[in-house]
Protein backbone atom coordinates (compact mmCIF):
# COMPACT_ATOMS: atom_id res chain seq x y z
CA UNK A 1 0.00 0.00 0.00
CA UNK A 2 1.30 3.50 -0.80
CA UNK A 3 0.34 5.92 1.74
CA UNK A 4 0.76 9.03 -0.14
CA UNK A 5 -2.27 7.71 -2.34
CA UNK A 6 -4.16 8.66 0.64
CA UNK A 7 -3.02 12.47 0.86
CA UNK A 8 -5.14 15.08 -0.77
CA UNK A 9 -4.77 18.33 -2.95
CA UNK A 10 -7.67 20.32 -1.74
CA UNK A 11 -10.90 19.46 0.78
CA UNK A 12 -13.09 18.20 -1.41
CA UNK A 13 -10.40 15.58 -2.37
CA UNK A 14 -9.71 14.48 1.28
CA UNK A 15 -13.27 14.18 2.41
CA UNK A 16 -13.94 12.02 -1.16
CA UNK A 17 -10.95 9.75 -0.34
CA UNK A 18 -11.98 9.54 3.46
CA UNK A 19 -15.07 8.21 3.10
CA UNK A 20 -14.27 6.27 0.65
CA UNK A 21 -11.57 4.51 2.90
CA UNK A 22 -13.64 4.17 5.47
CA UNK A 23 -16.44 2.80 3.84
CA UNK A 24 -14.04 -0.15 2.19
CA UNK A 25 -12.98 -0.38 5.95
CA UNK A 26 -16.74 -1.25 6.76
CA UNK A 27 -17.11 1.85 8.87
CA UNK A 28 -20.58 3.47 9.73
CA UNK A 29 -20.14 6.86 8.43
CA UNK A 30 -22.35 9.57 9.56
CA UNK A 31 -22.16 13.94 8.62
CA UNK A 32 -22.07 17.00 10.68
CA UNK A 33 -22.68 19.15 7.81
CA UNK A 34 -21.79 23.30 8.63
CA UNK A 35 -25.19 25.18 8.47
CA UNK A 36 -23.71 28.48 7.78
CA UNK A 37 -20.64 28.41 5.62
CA UNK A 38 -19.59 27.25 2.66
CA UNK A 39 -16.35 26.34 0.41
CA UNK A 40 -14.51 28.52 -1.87
CA UNK A 41 -16.31 27.12 -5.06
CA UNK A 42 -19.62 27.29 -2.50
CA UNK A 43 -19.52 23.56 -1.85
CA UNK A 44 -20.54 21.89 1.04
CA UNK A 45 -18.58 21.81 4.13
CA UNK A 46 -18.91 18.70 6.79
CA UNK A 47 -17.46 17.11 10.06
CA UNK A 48 -17.29 13.56 9.06
CA UNK A 49 -17.21 10.64 11.43
CA UNK A 50 -15.87 6.94 10.66
CA UNK A 51 -16.49 4.17 13.80
CA UNK A 52 -15.58 0.87 13.96
CA UNK A 53 -16.33 -1.66 16.76
CA UNK A 54 -19.07 -2.39 19.04
CA UNK A 55 -21.23 0.52 19.41
CA UNK A 56 -21.01 0.13 23.60
CA UNK A 57 -17.37 -0.51 23.85
CA UNK A 58 -15.80 0.86 26.59
CA UNK A 59 -12.37 1.49 25.38
CA UNK A 60 -12.38 4.20 22.86
CA UNK A 61 -9.27 5.36 20.54
CA UNK A 62 -10.77 8.62 18.98
CA UNK A 63 -8.33 10.51 16.26
CA UNK A 64 -8.89 14.02 15.18
CA UNK A 65 -8.14 15.84 11.87
CA UNK A 66 -8.06 19.30 10.92
CA UNK A 67 -8.58 20.88 14.10
CA UNK A 68 -6.97 23.74 12.81
CA UNK A 69 -8.06 23.66 9.26
CA UNK A 70 -5.28 23.65 6.87
CA UNK A 71 -3.48 21.05 9.03
CA UNK A 72 -6.35 18.53 7.76
CA UNK A 73 -4.41 17.96 4.81
CA UNK A 74 -1.67 15.27 6.90
CA UNK A 75 -4.61 14.07 9.47
CA UNK A 76 -6.66 13.34 6.43
CA UNK A 77 -4.30 11.72 4.54
CA UNK A 78 -3.37 9.39 8.10
CA UNK A 79 -6.76 8.52 8.68
CA UNK A 80 -7.76 7.51 5.47
CA UNK A 81 -4.43 5.53 4.86
CA UNK A 82 -4.46 4.12 8.24
CA UNK A 83 -8.29 2.80 7.40
CA UNK A 84 -6.52 1.23 4.08
CA UNK A 85 -3.95 -0.71 5.93
CA UNK A 86 -6.07 -2.37 8.40
CA UNK A 87 -6.12 -0.51 11.29
CA UNK A 88 -9.40 -0.96 11.85
CA UNK A 89 -8.96 -4.99 11.74
CA UNK A 90 -6.32 -4.58 14.73
CA UNK A 91 -9.29 -3.44 17.34
CA UNK A 92 -8.76 -5.45 20.86
CA UNK A 93 -12.27 -6.94 22.15
CA UNK A 94 -14.45 -4.41 23.75
CA UNK A 95 -12.55 -1.45 21.38
CA UNK A 96 -13.91 0.89 19.16
CA UNK A 97 -12.17 2.89 16.83
CA UNK A 98 -14.15 6.67 15.99
CA UNK A 99 -12.58 9.02 13.60
CA UNK A 100 -13.23 12.56 13.34
CA UNK A 101 -12.71 13.88 9.59
CA UNK A 102 -12.14 17.66 9.46
CA UNK A 103 -13.73 18.98 12.39
CA UNK A 104 -12.83 22.58 11.22
CA UNK A 105 -13.89 22.33 7.73
CA UNK A 106 -14.14 25.62 7.44
CA UNK A 107 -10.25 25.95 7.65
CA UNK A 108 -9.49 23.00 5.73
CA UNK A 109 -11.46 24.50 2.18
CA UNK A 110 -9.98 27.91 2.90
CA UNK A 111 -6.52 27.49 3.42
CA UNK A 112 -7.25 28.79 7.12
CA UNK A 113 -6.18 27.60 10.56
CA UNK A 114 -8.77 29.10 11.87
CA UNK A 115 -12.72 28.77 11.69
CA UNK A 116 -15.20 30.94 9.63
CA UNK A 117 -15.48 33.44 13.03
CA UNK A 118 -11.64 33.58 13.18
CA UNK A 119 -11.16 31.57 15.82
CA UNK A 120 -8.30 28.89 17.07
CA UNK A 121 -10.27 26.26 17.72
CA UNK A 122 -7.67 24.79 20.14
CA UNK A 123 -7.87 28.05 21.93
CA UNK A 124 -11.68 27.75 22.17
CA UNK A 125 -12.18 25.41 24.64
CA UNK A 126 -12.51 27.89 27.77
CA UNK A 127 -15.25 28.72 30.15
CA UNK A 128 -16.46 31.95 27.78
CA UNK A 129 -19.17 32.87 30.87
CA UNK A 130 -16.16 32.77 33.47
CA UNK A 131 -12.63 35.16 33.55
CA UNK A 132 -10.91 34.77 30.63
CA UNK A 133 -7.08 33.98 30.68
CA UNK A 134 -4.98 36.91 29.99
CA UNK A 135 -2.33 37.29 27.49
CA UNK A 136 -0.41 40.92 28.30
CA UNK A 137 2.31 39.70 25.92
CA UNK A 138 -0.12 39.55 23.07
CA UNK A 139 -1.64 42.60 24.39
CA UNK A 140 1.33 44.66 23.88
CA UNK A 141 2.24 43.71 20.53
CA UNK A 142 -0.81 43.11 18.60
CA UNK A 143 -0.61 45.74 16.13
CA UNK A 144 2.75 44.16 15.61
CA UNK A 145 1.84 41.06 15.26
CA UNK A 146 -1.11 41.48 13.01
CA UNK A 147 -0.52 44.90 11.18
CA UNK A 148 -2.99 46.31 9.17
CA UNK A 149 -0.85 47.03 6.06
CA UNK A 150 1.06 44.36 4.77
CA UNK A 151 4.14 46.35 2.82
CA UNK A 152 7.94 45.89 3.46
CA UNK A 153 8.04 49.25 5.57
CA UNK A 154 5.50 48.28 7.78
CA UNK A 155 6.56 44.67 8.41
CA UNK A 156 10.19 46.20 8.99
CA UNK A 157 8.86 48.40 11.67
CA UNK A 158 7.11 45.08 13.13
CA UNK A 159 9.34 43.00 13.19
CA UNK A 160 11.77 45.99 14.67
CA UNK A 161 8.83 45.74 17.65
CA UNK A 162 9.42 41.64 17.73
CA UNK A 163 13.02 41.68 17.88
CA UNK A 164 13.07 44.60 20.60
CA UNK A 165 10.51 42.14 22.96
CA UNK A 166 12.59 39.09 22.05
CA UNK A 167 15.56 40.86 23.15
CA UNK A 168 14.02 41.60 26.62
CA UNK A 169 11.92 38.89 27.06
CA UNK A 170 13.77 36.02 25.12
CA UNK A 171 12.76 34.17 22.02
CA UNK A 172 10.09 31.16 24.43
CA UNK A 173 8.47 34.08 25.58
CA UNK A 174 8.02 35.83 22.24
CA UNK A 175 6.54 32.30 20.87
CA UNK A 176 4.23 32.58 24.39
CA UNK A 177 3.01 35.73 23.29
CA UNK A 178 2.20 35.40 19.88
CA UNK A 179 1.09 31.79 20.16
CA UNK A 180 -0.49 30.58 23.71
CA UNK A 181 -3.93 32.62 22.69
CA UNK A 182 -5.46 35.50 23.62
CA UNK A 183 -9.45 36.66 24.07
CA UNK A 184 -8.82 40.57 23.14
CA UNK A 185 -8.29 40.43 19.80
CA UNK A 186 -10.81 39.32 17.59
CA UNK A 187 -9.29 40.14 14.19
CA UNK A 188 -5.70 39.06 15.69
CA UNK A 189 -4.36 35.53 15.20
CA UNK A 190 -4.60 32.67 17.88
CA UNK A 191 -7.85 34.59 19.06
CA UNK A 192 -9.59 31.81 21.53
CA UNK A 193 -13.13 33.31 20.67
CA UNK A 194 -15.91 35.21 22.42
CA UNK A 195 -18.23 32.34 22.51
CA UNK A 196 -17.95 28.42 21.62
CA UNK A 197 -17.88 27.72 17.72
CA UNK A 198 -19.88 25.17 15.66
CA UNK A 199 -16.84 23.00 15.99
CA UNK A 200 -16.52 23.27 19.02
CA UNK A 201 -20.27 22.15 20.06
CA UNK A 202 -19.82 19.18 16.81
CA UNK A 203 -16.51 18.00 18.50
CA UNK A 204 -18.22 17.75 22.21
CA UNK A 205 -21.69 16.45 20.64
CA UNK A 206 -19.60 13.58 18.56
CA UNK A 207 -17.42 12.91 21.80
CA UNK A 208 -20.44 12.55 23.94
CA UNK A 209 -22.67 10.40 21.48
CA UNK A 210 -19.15 7.66 20.60
CA UNK A 211 -17.26 7.92 24.13
CA UNK A 212 -19.32 9.29 27.05
CA UNK A 213 -20.12 5.91 28.29
CA UNK A 214 -16.36 4.66 27.45
CA UNK A 215 -14.25 3.29 30.30
CA UNK A 216 -11.05 4.05 28.52
CA UNK A 217 -10.57 6.56 26.03
CA UNK A 218 -7.08 7.77 23.59
CA UNK A 219 -7.37 10.73 21.83
CA UNK A 220 -5.07 11.66 19.10
CA UNK A 221 -5.24 14.63 17.28
CA UNK A 222 -3.32 15.76 14.30
CA UNK A 223 -1.27 18.82 13.79
CA UNK A 224 1.69 20.27 11.96
CA UNK A 225 3.57 23.00 11.57
CA UNK A 226 6.20 23.00 14.12
CA UNK A 227 9.90 21.15 14.87
CA UNK A 228 11.86 19.46 11.76
CA UNK A 229 10.67 18.42 8.44
CA UNK A 230 8.47 15.13 9.05
CA UNK A 231 9.12 14.74 12.55
CA UNK A 232 6.17 14.10 14.40
CA UNK A 233 6.69 14.98 18.28
CA UNK A 234 4.09 13.41 20.71
CA UNK A 235 3.13 16.06 22.75
CA UNK A 236 1.16 15.51 25.99
CA UNK A 237 -1.11 17.89 28.14
CA UNK A 238 -1.28 15.77 31.41
CA UNK A 239 0.26 17.67 34.13
CA UNK A 240 3.40 16.78 35.90
CA UNK A 241 2.88 13.92 38.46
CA UNK A 242 -0.36 13.08 36.66
CA UNK A 243 -1.91 9.33 36.06
CA UNK A 244 -2.60 10.49 32.48
CA UNK A 245 1.21 11.58 31.49
CA UNK A 246 2.22 8.30 32.96
CA UNK A 247 -0.19 6.05 31.30
CA UNK A 248 1.54 8.37 27.69
CA UNK A 249 5.06 7.09 28.91
CA UNK A 250 4.11 3.59 28.86
CA UNK A 251 1.74 3.73 25.66
CA UNK A 252 4.06 6.13 23.50
CA UNK A 253 7.81 5.93 24.97
CA UNK A 254 10.07 8.53 26.38
CA UNK A 255 10.19 10.61 23.19
CA UNK A 256 7.19 12.11 24.54
CA UNK A 257 6.98 15.77 25.33
CA UNK A 258 5.05 17.86 27.75
CA UNK A 259 3.99 21.52 27.44
CA UNK A 260 3.71 21.46 31.18
CA UNK A 261 6.96 20.55 31.19
CA UNK A 262 8.22 22.94 28.70
CA UNK A 263 9.87 20.56 26.64
CA UNK A 264 7.57 20.81 23.87
CA UNK A 265 8.60 23.09 20.84
CA UNK A 266 4.83 23.61 21.68
CA UNK A 267 3.88 27.09 24.17
CA UNK A 268 1.77 25.87 27.16
CA UNK A 269 -1.55 26.69 25.08
CA UNK A 270 -5.19 27.74 27.15
CA UNK A 271 -8.40 26.48 25.63
CA UNK A 272 -7.03 23.05 23.91
CA UNK A 273 -9.31 20.44 23.07
CA UNK A 274 -7.65 17.43 24.90
CA UNK A 275 -7.68 19.36 28.08
CA UNK A 276 -11.09 20.12 27.90
CA UNK A 277 -12.25 16.22 26.70
CA UNK A 278 -10.47 15.37 29.89
CA UNK A 279 -12.52 17.70 31.91
CA UNK A 280 -15.92 16.91 30.01
CA UNK A 281 -15.04 12.89 30.47
CA UNK A 282 -14.25 13.11 34.23
CA UNK A 283 -15.41 9.97 35.20
CA UNK A 284 -13.65 8.60 32.38
CA UNK A 285 -9.66 7.16 31.72
CA UNK A 286 -8.55 9.82 29.03
CA UNK A 287 -5.38 9.27 27.61
CA UNK A 288 -4.39 12.33 24.81
CA UNK A 289 -1.50 12.93 22.46
CA UNK A 290 -1.29 15.80 19.92
CA UNK A 291 1.03 14.94 16.97
CA UNK A 292 2.94 17.86 15.67
CA UNK A 293 4.50 17.21 12.50
CA UNK A 294 7.51 19.43 11.54
CA UNK A 295 7.16 21.33 7.52
CA UNK A 296 9.17 24.98 7.79
CA UNK A 297 10.87 26.56 9.98
CA UNK A 298 8.60 28.49 12.63
CA UNK A 299 9.92 32.16 11.13
CA UNK A 300 8.03 30.98 7.74
CA UNK A 301 5.34 29.50 9.83
CA UNK A 302 4.20 32.13 11.58
CA UNK A 303 4.46 34.81 8.48
CA UNK A 304 2.72 32.89 6.77
CA UNK A 305 -0.25 32.40 9.51
CA UNK A 306 -0.10 36.50 9.88
CA UNK A 307 -0.25 36.84 5.94
CA UNK A 308 -3.23 35.01 6.12
CA UNK A 309 -4.93 37.15 8.82
CA UNK A 310 -4.09 40.01 7.08
CA UNK A 311 -5.67 39.10 3.67
CA UNK A 312 -8.79 38.18 5.26
CA UNK A 313 -9.40 40.72 7.01
CA UNK A 314 -7.61 43.63 5.04
CA UNK A 315 -6.55 42.19 1.45
CA UNK A 316 -8.80 40.89 -1.65
CA UNK A 317 -9.51 37.24 -1.84
CA UNK A 318 -9.26 37.55 -5.23
CA UNK A 319 -6.39 38.66 -6.34
CA UNK A 320 -2.59 38.07 -7.04
CA UNK A 321 -1.11 38.85 -3.93
CA UNK A 322 -4.04 35.94 -2.14
CA UNK A 323 -2.99 33.27 -4.55
CA UNK A 324 0.62 33.82 -2.94
CA UNK A 325 -0.40 34.15 0.59
CA UNK A 326 -2.75 30.78 0.06
CA UNK A 327 0.05 29.28 -1.66
CA UNK A 328 2.19 30.04 1.58
CA UNK A 329 -0.27 28.47 4.08
CA UNK A 330 -0.05 25.20 2.23
CA UNK A 331 3.35 24.87 2.21
CA UNK A 332 3.50 25.99 5.72
CA UNK A 333 1.29 23.40 7.18
CA UNK A 334 1.52 20.58 4.76
CA UNK A 335 4.89 19.10 3.22
CA UNK A 336 3.90 17.96 0.07
CA UNK A 337 5.90 15.74 -0.76
CA UNK A 338 6.44 11.81 -0.90
CA UNK A 339 9.25 11.27 1.82
CA UNK A 340 6.75 13.00 4.11
CA UNK A 341 3.65 11.79 3.49
CA UNK A 342 5.37 8.49 3.96
CA UNK A 343 7.10 9.71 7.29
CA UNK A 344 3.45 11.27 8.51
CA UNK A 345 1.76 7.66 7.79
CA UNK A 346 4.79 5.11 8.92
CA UNK A 347 4.67 7.72 12.82
CA UNK A 348 0.90 8.14 12.79
CA UNK A 349 0.04 4.13 12.50
CA UNK A 350 2.95 3.40 14.92
CA UNK A 351 1.49 5.84 17.34
CA UNK A 352 -2.21 4.31 16.94
CA UNK A 353 -0.91 1.00 17.53
CA UNK A 354 0.45 1.87 20.47
CA UNK A 355 -2.91 3.59 21.73
CA UNK A 356 -4.63 -0.18 20.91
CA UNK A 357 -2.22 -1.23 23.27
CA UNK A 358 -2.05 0.83 25.65
CA UNK A 359 -6.31 0.69 26.00
CA UNK A 360 -6.32 -3.20 26.15
CA UNK A 361 -3.60 -3.52 28.64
Amino acid sequence: MAAREYFSKDYQEARHKFREAATRAGAALNSHVHPKARGPGGEELATDVARLGPGGASRVLLTISGTHGVEGFCGSGAQAASFAAGLGRELPADTALVVVHAINPYGFAWLRRVTEDNVDLNRNFVDHGGKLPANPGYDELADAICPREWTSPALSAAQERLDEYRERHGSAALQAAITVGQYNHADGVFYGGASGTWSRATLNEIVDRHAGRARRIAIIDFHTGLGPWGYGEPIVIHRPGSPGLGRARQWYGDRITSTALGNSTSADVRGDILSSMERRLAQTEVTGLAIEYGTLPLEQVLIALRADNWLHFHGKLDSTNARKIKAQMREAFYGDKDDWKDMIFEQAFTHQRNALKGLAS
